[in-house]
C-alpha cells in the first residue's frame, strides 16, 4: 500500500481547495413561500466548459471501512455535485494535482446533511457512500466530448477512520 490516509470531518475551509460544501449554515439568505421557507442561494459554483447542467440520479453500493483506494477521477469538462438523497454520510476523496497526476489523497467524511460541488478538473475518487441506499442527486455537465480522466494509482493507498 501507499500508505494509510486518515479521514477527517468535512469542513467548508479544508474542502475549498476542491470545491464547496453544501449545506445549511448561519441563517438563509432569503425567505420565501410566505415566509415558511429559508433558502440558502446559490451555494455552488458549477463550472461547465461546454454543454448544460442536467440533473441525474446514482445509486452506488455502501463500501465500508478501511477503504481501499485503487484509482482517482478527474472531470475536465464541467463540476460535479453530488447531494445525498438520504441523512447518511458519505466518503469523499480528493487530491490535488501535481504537474498533471494526482498528489497524496485527502479524505473527508461528510455530516448528514452535508453535499459536495467538487471543481471542474479536480482528482476525486468515486462516489463512496458508506451505507445504503446510496442514493444521490447528481448536477454536472451534459455534453459532448471527453469528460473523464482516470489515474490508477501504482500501489493503492488504506483509507481508515482512525
Amino acid at each position: 500500500m501507499s500508505g494509510a490516509i486518515v479521514i477527517q470531518p468535512l469542513s467548508a475551509a479544508a474542502f475549498a481547495p476542491f470545491g464547496d460544501v453544501l449545506e445549511v449554515t448561519g441563517d438563509p439568505d432569503r425567505i420565501i413561500n410566505q415566509g415558511l421557507c429559508g433558502r440558502w442561494h446559490d451555494r455552488a459554483r458549477l463550472d461547465f466548459m461546454d454543454g448544460k447542467a442536467g440533473i441525474s440520479l446514482f445509486q452506488s453500493q455502501s463500501r465500508s471501512l478501511p477503504y481501499r483506494l485503487e484509482m482517482v477521477e478527474r472531470h475536465p469538462l464541467g463540476s460535479q455535485a453530488f447531494i445525498p438523497m438520504s441523512h447518511d454520510p458519505f466518503l469523499v476523496i480528493v487530491a490535488p494535482d501535481q504537474g498533471g497526476t494526482p498528489g497524496r489523497p485527502l479524505a473527508f467524511r461528510t455530516m448528514p446533511g452535508q453535499g459536495i460541488n467538487i471543481a471542474r478538473n479536480t482528482w476525486h475518487g468515486v462516489l463512496t457512500p458508506l451505507h445504503a441506499p446510496g442514493l444521490f442527486a447528481v448536477i454536472d455537465r451534459i455534453g459532448e466530448g471527453a469528460n473523464l480522466e482516470e489515474y490508477w494509482f501504482d500501489t493503492p493507498y488504506d483509507v481508515r477512520a482512525d
